[in-house]
């Protein structure tokens, strides 16, 4: 008996020696009572190794790195049982991943970057039992994701981000039915840690869980709402919900009028589930500027307020409120009438003398300009301001609100060869000499390269220049050369000026610029035109003297 053990014994230990071997690098193959297996853990792998063999039971590939699972990629195991693919950074499944597995019955893919699941996939796994999704990114089910999943035995969605399900996905569900009727085991589902969204889209799912009873049975059952924040950490069976409704909104008037030069707040209600979105228009556009608040009334109601600033006549006309969920939307309109004020239409008053507000072109591009301006004023936190913007010779310009705190604006989409002029005054009030900005855009809109290169340094040089309070011109875009030469010396200027030349001296050359046109501020004088005939030359000089320029700032 002793001689026939240890021969029995050795060969055992031989046996296992060579099932766990390394079959491929990083994989170990295995073989027990239920058949060949291969595990591959942490192994730097692109896809299934080709030299497996073809009747495996098992396959564990974890912390692989592989990207997606692409159409029929383990069509040749037939005998494959169990698929573990778990911790892979899968983010790609194809419709055919599964293609020949008609004997799978369990497949792993926890822990992966899954957004979405094509769930016809599964017509090819007629056996599978265990499904396991868990710690995915998964955020939605739609109404026929378990069609072909009939004989499952456990599901697990949880930790992945699905908002809002609705009941029909499990009414739907073959073996729901098959479970009411008697027919099969005991089913796992779980569904917990996800940002469940309890408001009417939740209702029916929610009823479904809360009513849930063996033979299906949540892994946890006390799953939470996330929103909105009246119901986050409730547990369902904590929460009323109510079916959706269509929003409708009301206002307590549909007239307001409010003197020129006050302040005035539209208010408008809104009730509808899910929670709508609210918003104010003015002319068929989207006001901005403008405060625009809203408080929640109750669990349906919201209130919605348009603060106006400093009215003045232009602010007449019709705004609407709209509110829009998916259900559908609605809107009222409220007719804002303003009663002219003729102290308004004067200048401002002494209450405003002390105002000042010191605006400058910041940035420019062949597109357009960018302002900032600093104003002292008695309540920074409260002033608005009104930007003032259109084609110089246009009486009406284009109004923009800005709030409290903020300092710059863009204008864009500028024509060639136009005179335009920008202002910023306090809230609706006219603007003072020194609150505005002439400027001219080039005529030459096709050497684009030539003229950005001359923006680059014009913008630099009256960056400093536009730094004080004055309405002047400005050759914004203009590629002649002598507009560069002329406004290359007032900056000269600028800079004699700021080492201590006389204050007067200083003023008289912002007083001839403010005073020119902006023909005349790009005109040849004789002697420039006497050098404009000598040679090309003149032109290459001029572009260095822009770098040495540019080196100086």
């Amino acid at each position: 008996m002793g001689h026939l053990y240890i021969p029995l014994a050795a060969g055992l230990l031989c046996l296992i020696a060579r099932g766990n071997a390394e079959c491929f690098p990083g994989c170990t193959c295995a073989s027990d009572r239920h058949g060949r297996s291969v595990f591959c853990m942490g192994a730097a792998l692109d896809g299934i190794p080709a030299g497996l063999p073809d009747d495996l039971a098992k396959i564990r590939v974890e912390r692989s790195r592989l990207p997606e699972v692409p159409r029929a990629l383990f069509s040749r195991f037939r005998a494959l049982e169990h698929l573990w693919l778990n911790f892979n950074a899968i983010a790609v499944l194809h419709p055919r991943s599964w293609a020949g597995l008609a004997n799978l019955t369990e497949l792993r893919l926890q822990g992966n970057q899954l957004r979405s699941v094509p769930w016809t996939a599964f017509q090819d796994t007629p056996a599978l039992r265990v499904l396991d999704l868990k710690r995915n990114r998964v955020d939605a089910l739609p109404e026929q994701a378990l069609r072909y999943l009939a004989g499952l035995t456990y599901l697990d969605l949880s930790f992945n981000r699905l908002t809002v399900i609705a009941k029909e996905v499990f009414l739907n569900w073959a073996l729901y039915h098959g479970v009411e009727e008697g027919v099969g085991g005991d089913v796992v589902l779980a569904l917990h840690e996800n940002p469940w969204t309890c408001d009417c889209r939740l209702k029916g799912f929610v009823d479904f869980v809360v009513a849930l009873s063996p033979p299906i049975i949540l892994m946890n059952s006390y799953l939470t709402c996330a929103e909105p924040k009246l119901r986050a950490g409730k547990f369902f069976h904590e929460v009323e919900l109510r079916a959706c409704a269509k929003p409708a909104v009301t206002a307590t008037t549909s007239n307001v009028t409010a003197p020129q030069g006050g302040s005035v707040t539209l208010t408008c209600l809104a009730t509808g589930r899910p929670e709508p979105a609210v918003w104010w228009t003015y002319g068929l556009k989207i006001l901005r500027g403008f405060n625009e608040s809203l408080i929640h009334v109750d669990e349906d109601t919201m209130k919605s307020q348009l603060m106006i600033p400093s009215l003045h006549l232009a602010d007449r006309g019709v705004y609407t409120c709209t509110a829009n969920n998916f259900v559908g939307n609605s809107s009222i309109n409220i007719m804002l009438d303003v009663r002219s004020s003729p102290s308004l239409n004067a200048p401002a008053g002494a209450a405003d003398e002390n105002v000042y507000i010191d605006i400058r072109i910041a940035k420019q591009t062949v597109y357009g300009i960018t302002i900032e301006w600093f104003a002292v004023l008695e309540r920074p936190s409260e002033s608005w301001f009104t930007i003032h913007f259109g084609q110089y010779d246009v009486p009406k310009k284009d109004t923009v609100y800005i709030g409290p705190g903020i300092n710059t604006y863009s204008v864009s989409d500028l024509l060639p060869a136009t005179k335009y002029e920008i202002c910023v005054a306090l809230k609706n009030q006219a603007p003072r000499a020194g609150q505005c900005v002439v400027f001219v855009t080039g005529s030459d809109i096709s050497e684009l390269e030539q003229r950005e290169k001359l923006i680059h340094i014009v913008v630099i040089v009256f960056a400093m220049v536009l730094a004080v309070p004055a309405g002047m011109y400005a050759c914004t875009t203009d590629t002649k050369f002598t507009c560069f030469e002329r406004c290359t010396e007032m900056w000269k200027d600028r800079r004699r000026s700021g080492r201590g030349e006389k204050p007067g001296e200083r003023q008289g050359t912002f007083d001839s610029l403010q005073a020119a046109s902006d023909d005349d501020l790009c005109k040849d004088s004789g002697e420039e035109k006497k050098t404009r005939r000598r040679s090309e030359d003149k032109t290459n000089k001029a572009l260095k003297a822009d770098h040495r320029a540019t080196a100086q700032l």
